[in-house]
């Protein structure tokens, strides 16, 4: 098995409608991510395609339906059949987020847990057993939400208390700390400095509708702003360079036009080493 710590650079998700010229141009990417349900039962062309994109570049994956905060009982056979597609293609890491999405059911969408004491027991008692069955760490990502029923707890002491009581990793999603921040009215940067930078595995990096000037909708369906890309700079200025993907899941332009934002991650990771390099000599 492949270690975290093999992972770096700039990514990209990895989506059908590009692995064609992914294949055929190679681009400069440090590593893809996919969502293993989309890819971990195909056979034919696509599951070609993908055996030979896993031969070429580091992946990792991240999920989408095992609803770690649910209610209904942790989807085990899921998770065995999913240890094996990871370890078979070496995949660097699994993340999920850390929400919930069904019950007997899938909801297709990513709803918030309440911000409880009982609910970090519960989702935490349910990453150690998945962490158990892959038998390797995960990482859980700080979702965006837009209501927050039962609250008990403000947003980042409920993911630490996570993070905590399950000893897993975070995938910091740079996106979701600036739309919380403006449709919940907190400071991104004061919520970014008590994230535990030691427990970063790697971040996101998306774009998002703007329905007011205090609602905005996480949808990955366009550029990122300015606003994020400097919340990705002040990241690195606090816990270093750390991997970061672009993700880009609606309105997707040419591969050419994802690089160019690509690229743009893996400048600022440069410029920021080179900084960090400067201050210790």
């Amino acid at each position: 098995m492949m270690t975290r710590g093999a992972l770096q650079g700039a990514g990209l998700g990895l989506r059908r409608v590009f692995i064609d010229e992914v294949l055929r141009s190679n681009p400069p990417v440090d590593f893809f991510e996919v969502a293993p349900e989309n890819w971990m039962r195909l056979g034919g062309k696509l599951g070609k395609q993908f055996r030979s994109a896993a031969e070429r570049y580091p992946f990792v994956c991240h999920g989408l339906t095992l609803s770690l905060g649910g209610p209904a009982p942790l989807d085990e056979a899921f998770l065995r059949e999913l240890k094996d597609f990871l370890d078979l293609h070496g995949m660097l890491l699994y993340s999920e987020h850390l929400s919930y999405c069904g019950d007997g059911g899938q909801l297709y969408d990513l709803m918030p847990i309440p911000f409880t004491s009982e609910a970090v027991d519960h989702v935490a008692a349910r990453i150690r057993r998945t962490q158990d069955i892959l038998e390797r760490r995960i990482a859980i990502e700080n979702i965006s939400y837009y209501a927050a029923p039962g609250q008990e707890m403000a947003e980042i002491d409920f993911l630490n208390a996570v993070l905590e009581a399950a000893d897993c990793d975070l995938l910091l999603d740079i996106n979701n700390i600036h739309v919380n921040s403006v449709n919940h009215g907190y400071d991104a940067l004061d919520f970014l400095r008590h994230v535990p930078g030691q427990r970063i595995a790697y971040a996101h990096m998306a774009g998002h509708y703007v329905h007011a000037d205090d609602f905005l909708v996480d949808t990955h369906g366009a550029e990122v702003i300015a606003s994020v890309w400097a919340l990705l700079e002040s990241a690195y200025e606090l816990f270093g360079v750390f991997p970061t993907l672009l993700e880009r899941d609606f309105n997707i332009p040419p591969l050419p036009e994802l690089m160019q934002e690509v690229a743009e991650i893996g400048g600022l990771q440069a410029a920021a080493s080179e900084q960090r390099r400067r201050r210790h000599g």
